[in-house]
């Protein structure tokens, strides 16, 4: 079963379940695959390869969102946000630990060919396709960096 799929099941079960914040959630989720179906060249379909990315492009606007909300002393409002990127985030692969991480950049370093920090561009080139939803991008980023050094 596809993510699309998925997500639709988990719709109807939230709804029988009355969970209003898992269907919030998912019903905002459906929409982004929805409008993503419906765009040009998309052939009437989302893979899962976009549908992960829809995924994480969610996640991190809600955490941005919670984190504004807090600064603004809106506990409520930030609360809301992360239970809903809660729900989100557990269609998302496991994160990779800090030394997985480490691992798999160092194979790509070695694999890229990278001696040192102006090599960076073609290490994340490679990093962002490979470990697309397993590790942010600035997570992605800062290993990079001290691994160039």
């Amino acid at each position: 079963m596809n993510l699309f799929d998925q997500i639709s099941n988990d719709i109807k079960a939230a709804m029988l379940a009355k969970d209003k914040v898992k269907l919030s959630a998912l019903r905002n989720v459906k929409k982004f695959f929805l409008e993503a179906k419906t765009a040009p060249g998309a052939n009437d379909t989302v893979t899962d390869e976009t549908a992960l990315k829809i995924i994480q492009k969610l996640v991190k606007q809600g955490k941005d969102a919670a984190q504004i909300y807090a600064t603004q002393n809106r506990p409520d409002l930030a609360g809301e946000e992360l239970a809903q990127v809660q729900v989100i985030e557990a269609y998302l692969p496991p994160p990779l630990t800090a030394e997985e991480l480490e691992s798999e950049l160092r194979n790509i370093i070695a694999q890229v060919g990278a001696h040192g920090p102006q090599d960076m561009g073609k290490v994340m080139a490679v990093a962002t396709k490979a470990l697309s939803g397993k590790a942010e991008g600035r997570i992605l980023s800062d290993t990079v960096k001290q691994l160039l050094r």
